[in-house]
């Protein structure tokens, strides 16, 4: 998601009235006269968080009193603000010829970034962004009141990489209700400019409203397994989860036919369903699908953006990142006059030879992979495995990008990287981190463990990375720990008996799982037609119909047991959590899906 957008900061203290009292969502108790802090998130798709997100720990009022009985002097005391760390860590591969625009996988490695959840932080682990192929349009794809259109002015004239895009992946997110130190997946994608974003089945990205269900109108992503439930707050991995990779993929697929007209409208939707299959130890193959409408969606009121959308145009995918967008840091004076600030600890797996794996085989697909396929079957043909075809597959060697990182409100460069670590290919198609052996600790098993600097001190119009030992004792910096994240509220769906949540409805449940995460999910079985997302696809009762029949051969044939996305060249495969994985009840075993109601 493309971080724009200005930084907004309102500082007021904790024994100001009308404050809440954070302490009571804390282990640890707040010292009331540190000053408490406001953030509004960098980018404004995500809406302004209104509550306070910082307060000091007891072990940094201890420093403060050593200080004084040392004698050493206080200058400052550790506030906790945004911008701790913003940029991008990735790759780029060429641009794919225009015929391999159908499909795209990867794998990407899972594991801790953090040692807690944390509040107010957001980074994506390495994923990429797949754009509708608008390179060559020059007019706005975007009608005033988007997102993108009245905030972005640089992402014109056309808008077409803030258009619409597929994106998410593994990471971590401000707006997850369930902290994991280990990342989760999300599906994440919009079709509008950033007005609203899509992440599973019937559920939005969060914020704001984000953890009610979408509208019938919001929604785009219908579930297609009948072998792995999606949560609202993301896909959850084994406990323990460290280094191993998740292959994933997004394959257009031509699941519903084109029209020529759609809601009633002279507005064309193509026949795409780009569909996630994913590769771990525990489940292979397809999760859900993009509908054709959703894209096409933001066209019936704005023509120049007809037939532009991932729906009727190939994917353009040309590499892949960390995309660091909010993490909180701790700043503070120093008797040098100096200005320091402390970040969370990042931390990285690593082999014995100092190296972490963020994405191994990016490959770009034509049609001949599976599209044609699969339309051959919709034909009347046979039915195809499955499988990718490798012969209608491009693996791009991979170039880094070199380690640039910025810290603070004015967006200054960080120095000194390169003491700890480097971005590298280890091979043609394998983008990572290279260690300094010296940074390096025993973590889990074989892995060890790289970290990014924590410390930086600002010197003129750039901050240099440093190590603990270089940060004054009189800035606190060192025991200021940052605040856990916090719970806010659970996701949930209409009860209302005329809801497209109940009306076809669910044919069985409720069923409960407990998650790795802590959150218990409440989901129902569904006919696949009738699943909510399913509701507003336009989709007339032969489409419904030939659509249902379609799935149920799927479920028959495509399961989890068998090989899609071609295998991994080097690392294991990651692990899915077991309360995920589920299994249809007797009866429902074809045909049927399980659709997430609630979670908390």
């Amino acid at each position: 998601m493309p971080a724009k957008g200005r930084q907004a900061l309102v500082i007021g203290r904790g024994n100001e009235p009308g404050l809440k009292d954070q302490s009571k969502s804390s282990a640890e108790p707040v010292d009331r006269d540190f000053p408490l802090i406001f953030a509004h998130s960098p980018n404004p798709a995500f809406p302004p968080n209104p509550n306070p997100i910082a307060y000091a720990k007891p072990g940094m009022l201890t420093s403060l009193l050593l200080t004084h009985i040392l004698g050493i002097a206080q200058v400052d005391r550790p506030r906790l603000e945004s911008r701790g760390l913003m940029g991008y860590i990735g790759m780029d591969v060429p641009v794919s010829p225009d015929e391999y625009g159908y499909g795209v996988s990867l794998y990407a490695t899972a594991w801790p970034l953090v040692q807690k959840p944390i509040r107010d932080f957001q980074i994506g682990l390495a994923s990429i962004w797949i754009l509708p192929d608008n390179r060559n349009i020059t007019y706005p794809l975007l009608p005033h009141g988007t997102v993108a259109r009245d905030n972005w002015p640089e992402r014109g004239p056309s808008y077409w990489t803030v258009f619409e895009t597929i994106e998410g992946g593994l990471g971590f997110w401000a707006n997850t209700d369930f902290g994991s130190t280990t990342a989760k997946f999300r599906m994440n994608g919009t079709s509008n400019g950033y007005n609203h974003e899509i992440s599973s089945p019937g559920w939005a990205f969060g914020g704001g409203d984000g953890r009610k269900a979408l509208r019938s109108d919001q929604m785009g992503i219908a579930q297609l397994s009948s072998r792995l439930l999606v949560p609202p707050d993301g896909l959850t991995f084994k406990e323990g989860t460290n280094g191993d990779l998740l292959g994933y993929a997004w394959m257009a697929l031509p699941l519903i036919p084109a029209k020529s007209k759609t809601a009633g409208l002279d507005v064309p939707t193509g026949e795409q369903c780009w569909t996630l299959f994913l590769n771990s130890n525990n489940f292979r193959g397809p999760v859900a699908f993009y509908t054709p409408s959703t894209w096409s969606r933001v066209s019936r009121d704005y023509p120049p953006a007809r037939g532009r959308g991932l729906d009727a145009r190939p994917g353009v995918v040309n590499g892949g990142a960390i995309e660091v967008n909010t993490v909180p840091r701790f700043t503070a004076k120093g008797d040098d006059g100096a200005i320091y600030n402390k970040i969370p600890k990042l931390q990285f797996p690593a082999d014995k030879n100092g190296r972490t794996v963020l994405i191994h085989n990016l490959t770009h697909y034509s049609k001949g992979a599976l599209y044609n396929q699969v339309a051959s079957w919709v034909a009347g043909g046979s039915m195809p495995t499955g499988r990718f075809s490798t012969t209608a597959a491009k693996t791009p060697e991979c170039k880094a990008w070199p380690l640039k990182v910025n810290q603070g409100t004015e967006n200054l460069p960080i120095r000194g990287f390169e003491k700890w670590v480097e971005t590298t290919t280890f091979d043609g198609t394998t983008f990572g981190l290279q260690w300094k052996d010296s940074v390096l600790e025993p973590w889990t098993g074989k892995v060890r463990r790289g970290s990014f600097p924590e410390y930086t001190k600002k010197t003129g119009k750039e901050f240099q990375a440093i190590s603990a030992s270089e940060v004054p004792i009189s800035t606190g910096l060192v025991s200021a720990d940052f605040p856990h994240a916090r719970k806010t509220q659970p996701y949930t769906s209409p009860t209302d008996p005329t809801s497209l949540w109940m009306k076809p409805g669910p044919k069985a449940g409720p069923y409960k799982v407990k998650l790795s995460d802590g959150s218990t999910v409440t989901y129902y079985w569904y006919r696949f037609i009738d699943q909510p997302a399913l509701q507003d696809a336009d989709l007339s009762p032969a489409d419904k119909d030939r659509l249902q029949r379609l799935v149920e051969k799927m479920h028959r044939q495509w399961t989890p047991d068998k090989q899609y996305i071609p295998a991994p060249k080097k690392g294991d495969l990651t692990t899915l959590d077991r309360g995920i994985v589920v299994k249809p009840p007797k009866g429902l075993e074809v045909g049927y899906v399980p659709i997430a109601v609630r979670q908390d």
